[in-house]
């Protein structure tokens, strides 16, 4: 689904719910990871982990992914997924639906170069390992660092989120407090039975 990524939609009143339960975890490790359910090519499930990057300016969720890896070909034939981001110390969980955009480095180099010197040299290295799924090839190369200044690697893609439904479950209340909102209801919350 093609996105407007010059226009600024006005921020869904799920997103300050979410920034607290993100400030209510704190430092927490995994904190910033989200498990992805996409569809595989022969039709079976897929989870991964990932980590959240940011918001677009229109508000898609980001995420970065390798090109080399199996997840982009599978998104290019099924792009709608869920995300499962559970805050465990804040006791929350979001369930975020909608449709997944891979944009390469000729498509936006300006965002792509901005995740990549975000990442710290550990994270960046990486891209810099051999093609993911493949056999072990213990040579390598298994760089530690990949330092300030290197080039964005062509096979870094963004991954951007376009959401359509997103819910929210605070298991902190009794009973559980557990609410929806949905894009094409201009994200109207909805109070559902937990």
């Amino acid at each position: 689904m093609p996105v407007d990524q010059g226009r600024v939609d006005p921020i869904p009143p799920w997103r300050p719910l979410l920034r607290g339960a993100r400030q209510r975890e704190g430092r927490a490790a995994g904190s910033g990871w989200l498990q992805l359910a996409s569809v595989a090519h022969d039709g079976t499930p897929r989870v991964r982990t990932l980590v959240f990057r940011g918001w677009s300016p229109s508000g898609d969720l980001e995420l970065l992914t390798d090109a080399r890896s199996e997840k982009p070909s599978e998104l290019m034939h099924q792009p709608q997924v869920e995300l499962c981001w559970l805050f465990r110390k804040a006791r929350e969980q979001f369930r975020l639906r909608g449709a997944a955009a891979l944009i390469t480095p000729e498509q936006d180099p300006t965002g792509l170069a901005d995740h990549w010197q975000k990442l710290s040299p550990p994270g960046r290295s990486v891209w810099a390992w051999p093609n993911p799924g493949e056999l072990l090839s213990e040579a390598g190369p298994w760089p530690r660092d990949v330092v300030d200044g290197e080039a964005v690697p062509p096979h870094l893609l963004l991954l951007r989120i376009h959401l359509s439904q997103v819910e929210q479950l605070d298991l902190k209340p009794h009973p559980h407090c557990r609410r929806r909102w949905q894009r094409h209801d201009h994200w109207c919350e909805q109070r559902l039975n937990p």
